[in-house]
């Protein structure tokens, strides 16, 4: 058991402070977690011809509460890799591989989007489409400071050009209130164009879809961008 997972036991009211959720959603989405952890073992093993008995192999240092735990802290602080292994005892890459495979299955059980809520129902993926194409959409990009990669090759498709450092892009598209997010793409290396990235998820909305956008999407037909002010000639 890892010392944070010991505190948080020990002192349930620091939950929500320490992960963003309070101690009885913390148990809630733990149970769901695992449940949806051991039907995709099952699944995995049903495919598998195996020539020696499973069970066998290199065991895991965390628990999969602890492994959770990781991923919930990294989504609420976003320390680097290299620290969230020396919090929970475990190498870097082990932190890396551990945060990448629970964060997607924490995001089957927590939808980021409403196009994530639909998706698995061709029906109501249909019809949100129809009731989004009546709305302009706003699409908007940030980006997410990170530890320079080791990797060379990493480094130059990271490295944003502007700001000089290395990111990871994030692009969110929501209804005109700003209250709901129709659309959410994270994790793209820096160096990509926010143009690009929207061309990549555009697929998912109708082709009729409307958007307002900033000046790094110019040129799309389907998205409204700022007029370039015109400089006054004296």
């Amino acid at each position: 058991m890892s010392r944070i997972q010991e505190y948080i036991q020990k002192n349930p009211q620091e939950s929500k402070r320490l992960i963003g959720l309070d101690y009885q959603q913390l148990q809630q989405l733990i149970a769901a977690a695992e449940l949806l952890h051991q039907q995709k073992k099952n699944e995995s093993e049903l495919k598998k011809v195996r020539i020696i008995k499973g069970g066998g192999g290199r065991k895991t240092k965390l628990l999969i509460n602890d492994q959770i735990l990781l991923t919930l802290v990294y989504l609420h602080h976003l320390p680097t890799f290299q620290m969230l292994g020396v919090q929970f005892g475990v190498s870097e890459s082990t932190a890396n591989d551990t945060f990448h495979y629970w964060s997607e299955l924490l995001r089957e059980l927590l939808p980021a989007s409403l196009l994530e809520q639909v998706k698995k129902n061709p029906n109501e993926h249909e019809w949100a489409q129809k009731i989004l194409a009546e709305l302009e959409l706003i699409v908007d990009s940030c980006e997410q400071p990170i530890q320079r990669p080791r990797d060379y090759q990493e480094q130059k498709s990271s490295m944003e050009g502007k700001k000089k450092n290395h990111t990871l892009k994030n692009q969110l598209i929501v209804t005109p209130n700003g209250q709901e997010i129709v659309d959410v793409i994270v994790g793209k290396p820096g160096a990509t164009s926010d143009i690009n990235i929207w061309r990549e998820g555009q697929s998912k909305l109708a082709a009729t879809q409307k958007f307002q956008g900033d000046k790094g999407y110019l040129g799309e037909a389907q998205i409204s961008t700022p007029q370039k002010s015109r400089k006054i000639e004296n």
